[in-house]
């Protein structure tokens, strides 16, 4: 009831065989009276289809039920890459659509991202979370007018960005998550394979990433890997005002040459009122004086770390507060203003 299929792979996260529709091309797949689902080619991202340009894929309809609702659709599994193990898809194409995960990791497939995290941060610029009913029947009606929707109307298409998650995510392919899994006769002691054992002869490391559970992922909920990434998130990439509350002064460093007083601007006034803007031009940077202090809050948290200008992705920080004019006078080499970046 298999059967193999092989050629290119590399289309993007959501590569796949296409059928024209009114507004361009989508990913194949039906589904029957009975609610079963036969696709033509998965719902990937890059790291789950590997290194290998060319997948070579076994394909069986029905052959398997979602491990969310429990339908059997098509499966499919393939050698993620040179080094990878045997992958399998794990959830039907609905499911997957309507969470916009891929069918075998269940991270997002714009932000490679886990659902929890994704949810948490597109909720705080207006988005709506799906979240599926408890019954079998209330499921499998969602599903279905799920379906009927397009790209564009699905919940995750509306909102844009936030700018946690730009700088979150994970836009290149993460190969090791494809390594073969631990040997588990080798933890007892059992294994005899040897060097022919497919799996990894090593002891497993525990600690918080070692009870991770499929539908839990799907759902957003109680995932510890998500819980892990947000805790970085507010250590690593959250920039923290100074106490002093009279610093309303950003620093901007690494400015491509040539940078106009404009171009610095255009990028700030969005957020309000800005007092002054002081470019030092030898030393590539710039200092963004706002009115209020609410303001500079709220620029230097949307722009930290995504902040581009002139097409390079410069540094923000908080500038330094203005030292007192009679220290400022006595000093030999003082910066004015702003004096540096805090």
């Amino acid at each position: 009831d298999s059967r193999e299929s092989k050629g290119p792979a590399r289309a993007g996260a959501r590569a796949g065989a296409a059928a024209m529709t009114e507004k361009g091309y989508r990913i194949a797949s039906d589904v029957n009276k009975e609610g079963w689902e036969k696709s033509s080619f998965p719902m990937l991202c890059e790291t789950c289809l590997g290194d290998n340009p060319y997948v070579r894929m076994q394909k069986e309809d029905y052959g398997v039920e979602c491990k969310i609702c429990v339908r059997p659709f098509t499966i499919f599994r393939w050698k993620a890459g040179t080094q990878g193990r045997y992958k399998a898809t794990v959830v039907c194409q609905s499911c997957a659509r309507m969470k916009n995960v891929c069918q075998t990791c269940l991270f997002d497939l714009e932000y490679g991202l886990p659902v929890q995290v994704r949810d948490k941060f597109l909720e705080e610029q207006g988005g709506e979370k799906i979240a599926l009913t408890g019954s079998r029947v209330g499921r499998d009606f969602q599903i279905q007018e799920n379906a009927k929707k397009g790209d564009e109307d699905m919940p995750y298409s509306k909102v844009g960005a936030h700018p946690m998650l730009k700088r979150l995510a994970r836009m290149t392919p993460y190969y090791k998550r494809n390594e073969a899994r631990i040997c588990t006769f080798y933890v007892k002691g059992a294994c005899n394979r040897g060097q022919d054992c497919p799996f990894k002869h090593e002891l497993p490391k525990g600690g918080e990433l070692a009870n991770q559970k499929l539908r839990d992922r799907f759902h957003g909920e109680n995932d510890p890997l998500a819980a892990k990434i947000m805790r970085r998130a507010d250590e690593e990439m959250t920039l923290q005002p100074p106490e002093d509350r009279a610093v309303t002064t950003l620093y901007v460093g690494g400015l491509p040459a040539g940078t106009k007083d404009k171009e610095v601007r255009d990028h700030f006034y969005t957020f309000g009122e800005v007092r002054s803007i002081r470019m030092v031009p030898k030393q590539s940077c710039a200092f963004i004086t706002f009115k209020e202090r609410a303001v500079a809050e709220a620029a230097a948290s949307q722009l930290y770390r995504v902040l581009t200008i002139g097409g390079k992705k410069v540094n923000l920080m908080w500038g330094r507060p203005q030292a007192p004019a009679s220290t400022a006078a006595s000093s030999s080499s003082g910066a004015g203003g702003a004096g540096g970046a805090a």
